[in-house]
């Protein structure tokens, strides 16, 4: 039976076929055979397109909006994102000096420049980790100054601050922190750093933190309402109803589905790449499950605190009395030989 996707994209093959080439091959046999029933299910479902596919996954985000091939994607999304026209210039590489292996946290991560020379790191969480603000702003430094040292050195002694410029940060979270979901009706949150004064100082570093479950709920409700919607919804959207909307409204989705669709007929590639993601999704995992394992030992930690504050208050209390005790005991101690000498006198 055709389902949805493949009366509008005939490249996209049966579950029969993709079986069919998967057991003719012994080395694809043994990597369907290391994924478990779910994630066997998922590759069939997007491939089939019973479901659409991930696209913020890394490798298929970087097939299909690749800046170095089609930059006229990134950059519409990027200036729909930021409110102003971008222009990518060229892809940097993501030689990022953070502190361990923070890279693990992210299943996407590109950095450009910008044809003003400005720099923009577009990254995707899959879980939303603990301390946004916190590793936002550690990247964003960490960018600014990678940018100093290259412009520094490649300028030498006409070097100027004014040569410094923006640095983006631009975070989507398939599932976002704590801190989003206080906020179920925003889906888009711009951060850049201001004066109480209102002084026109420019810090250099602005932020834009996504998150992607918020738009979906909202998405849900009330539909594509404009290009942005629709960039969105082209990221973050696997429900075909959905993705046949999208294309129905606005008909440039439309080739790049066909893209994705004819590069699931290349199923050992597909299936290269979807193991990829798997392995950094365990990756995510892992350090999800250490930062809320964490949390915990913090609380507990708090717990034991106070009640270790209550123990000391209760010792240093029950050390007053027995401290005030015992000055009554002396008080007592030295009345009782008081009357004594004076008895002894009286019988003299």
């Amino acid at each position: 039976m055709v389902n949805i996707l493949q009366q509008y994209f005939p490249a996209i093959r049966t579950q029969e076929e993709i079986m069919e080439e998967i057991t003719e091959s012994e080395r694809l046999w043994i990597l369907w055979q290391n994924w478990n029933v779910d994630q066997q299910k998922e590759f069939l479902n997007f491939c089939t397109g019973i479901k659409g596919i991930k696209i913020l996954y890394d490798s298929f985000f970087k097939e299909i909006m690749d800046p170095d091939t089609a930059p006229e994607r990134l950059e519409e999304l990027l200036s729909l994102i930021l409110g102003q026209k971008i222009r990518i210039l060229k892809v940097l590489p993501n030689d990022s000096t953070r502190i361990a292996d923070e890279s693990s946290l992210v299943i996407m991560d590109i950095v450009i420049e910008l044809a003003d020379h400005s720099i923009a790191n577009v990254e995707v969480q899959k879980l939303g980790y603990k301390f946004p603000g916190q590793r936002a702003a550690c990247y964003s430094a960490d960018l600014l100054l990678r940018q100093y040292k290259r412009i520094k050195g490649e300028k030498g002694k006409t070097f100027s601050y004014r040569d410094i410029k923006k640095v983006y940060t631009i975070i989507f979270y398939d599932h976002s922190p704590k801190e989003f979901q206080d906020f179920p009706e925003d889906f888009i949150h711009r951060s850049s750093q201001k004066t109480s004064t209102g002084i026109e100082i420019d810090l250099l570093q602005e932020f834009v933190f996504i998150p992607l479950d918020n738009f979906r709920r909202i998405l849900h409700n009330k539909g594509i309402r404009n290009k942005l919607d629709a960039w969105l919804t082209f990221l973050s959207v696997d429900d075909p109803e959905m993705i046949v909307e999208l294309i129905r409204k606005y008909p440039q989705f439309r080739k790049y589905y066909e893209e994705i669709y004819q590069l699931c007929r290349n199923t050992e590639k597909v299936m290269n790449m979807f193991s990829k993601e798997l392995q950094e999704l365990d990756k995510n995992t892992v350090q999800y499950m250490i930062d809320e394992m964490q949390d915990v030992i913090d609380e507990q930690k708090k717990d034991l605190d106070k009640k270790q504050d209550v123990i000391d208050e209760q010792k240093r209390l029950l050390d007053e009395k027995e401290s005030a005790l015992a000055d009554k005991e002396k008080e007592i101690a030295e009345l009782k030989a008081r009357l004594g000498e004076k008895s002894t006198s009286d019988n003299v």
